[in-house]
């Protein structure tokens, strides 16, 4: 019992970090766009 109870909180716990370092990317995307430089005319 105790094995599937790690397994599955492992489980949750590498679809939390997943989703988490995909927000992280999409933010860090975001931010970079809008701070991009202006192109020198």
């Amino acid at each position: 019992m105790k094995k599937i109870l790690l397994a599955a909180l492992a489980a949750a716990a590498a679809v939390f970090a997943s989703k988490k370092l995909q927000q992280s990317k999409a933010e860090k995307a975001l931010w970079a766009d809008a701070t991009d430089k202006l192109p020198e005319a």
